[in-house]
């Protein structure tokens, strides 16, 4: 049986969990020792983010295990979503569906007309099964000269998700 799970805001003293689970997310990609240190610091969900609302946790229904975190930033009509991450053992079971959903309808709810995505190439299908189309690409923060898949998600879309 697949374990569920139920999205709520984020705490600020969850922030140095939701950090490390965003870290083994991205760890579960492949990438080496030295790419997850430079990760650290652009990975980190601090406190104050948390404390902002706009940081949403996924948690088993059953157990205070976290199973998700999504941070989204709405600055006037333009929303970003800044993190969405998984833990490697609850994929599969659609958080990110759920997160990515709440993070499109957040955005709605703000009048935004899409929500722009700077991607992990290992996540931009995803994105895009979600209804997000790549529109270019980003520079890195973590890797010089390294780009990023840029999408958007048009929020008239949201009830695709």
């Amino acid at each position: 049986m697949a374990a569920s799970f139920e999205l709520r805001p984020a705490e600020p003293q969850e922030s140095a969990a939701l950090s490390a689970l965003a870290l083994r997310s991205k760890a579960h990609w492949g990438y080496g020792p030295e790419f997850m240190a430079k990760c650290v610091g652009p990975l980190t969900i601090s406190p104050e983010t948390i404390a902002s609302g706009m940081v949403m946790a996924a948690q088993c229904s059953r157990s205070s295990d976290l199973f998700g975190v999504c941070h989204l930033s709405v600055t006037g009509k333009h929303a970003s979503l800044e993190k969405l991450f998984v833990d490697p053992g609850a994929m599969g079971l659609g958080v990110g569906r759920a997160l990515f959903a709440w993070a499109a309808e957040t955005a709605r709810d703000a009048g935004c007309s899409s929500m722009v995505i700077e991607s992990d190439p290992d996540a931009e299908a995803f994105y895009e099964r979600m209804g997000a189309v790549r529109v270019g690409e980003a520079p890195s923060e973590v890797i010089p000269g390294r780009m990023l898949p840029m999408l958007v998600l048009r929020i008239g879309q949201v009830d695709s998700v």
